[in-house]
């Protein structure tokens, strides 16, 4: 009996650290991103509007199509980005666009997409995600992913990082942090709120701070958010969602 409580014992730590094992960053995303689309994010028509804008993000698939219309004084203008490529359009009519300022509309047009469907895009081919520890938020429990792009398929900001503060529990993305380059660079934080779920996608609106200085790793923001030490600069609000999901037959 003594020496089958040693193999049991031994079966049991053996077991034990499979599962430790199989905690991974990729895991971790992966959960987060079943628990947020459901499914479904790969295959629907998403609409919904943000500062004055109408977007809609259609995918089927890894064909995209991600659209913003802007109405003004002048008209339309209608930017449209797929995998082929940027094209605008004025009151319907197709214009050319300098190659310099397609990638700056494409990047600002991709922006809004990415944060509105987090976590979904964090399985781009382009990401390399890498569990960096564990948080407590709020008396809350969560995972720290460190996310950075390769130049090849990262885009023109391939450079900047990511964290995002996903729950141990329910695997949603409460929180992250960004570095950026563009304009002279920044740093911001965000505090996820207002969750609500649309054809099984769930949607959320950020509260958007900085910090006092850009000198301070991207880990160390939810102890500054936490001791109020960081400045509320807006709130980021997507409204008026709707979403129709495309058969995947």
């Amino acid at each position: 009996m003594k020496y089958l409580a040693i193999v049991f014992t031994i079966l049991f730590l053996v077991s034990c650290n499979k599962k430790q094992e199989a905690i991974t960053a990729q895991s971790i995303i992966d959960k987060a991103i079943e628990n947020s689309c459901s499914g479904n994010c790969s295959h629907a028509v998403i609409d919904f509007t943000f500062r004055d804008r109408c977007y809609v993000n259609r995918r089927n698939g890894g064909a995209y199509q991600l659209e913003r219309i802007t109405s003004d004084s002048t008209g339309v203008t209608h930017d449209i980005l797929t995998n082929d490529g940027f094209m605008r359009y004025k009151n319907d009519t197709l214009i050319t666009v300098a190659d310099s300022m397609a990638v700056k509309y494409s990047n600002s047009v991709n922006s809004v997409h990415y944060f509105v469907q987090l976590p979904f895009g964090l399985n781009a081919p382009a990401a390399q995600k890498e569990l960096l520890g564990e948080a407590t938020i709020k008396g809350e429990p969560y995972y720290e992913i460190g996310v950075t792009f390769t130049e090849e398929g990262g885009g023109t900001d391939f450079e900047d990082a990511f964290v995002y503060w996903v729950h141990k529990e329910n695997y949603t993305v409460d929180y992250l942090a960004y570095s950026y380059a563009v304009d002279g660079g920044g740093i911001r934080f965000r505090e996820a709120y207002n969750p609500r779920v649309v054809e099984g996608i769930r949607f959320v609106d950020y509260n958007n701070y900085k910090p006092e200085t850009l000198d301070i790793p991207l880990t160390e923001l939810d102890a500054l958010f936490e001791a109020n030490r960081l400045k509320l600069l807006s709130k980021i609000e997507t409204e008026a969602v709707g979403v129709e999901l495309i058969s995947k037959g």
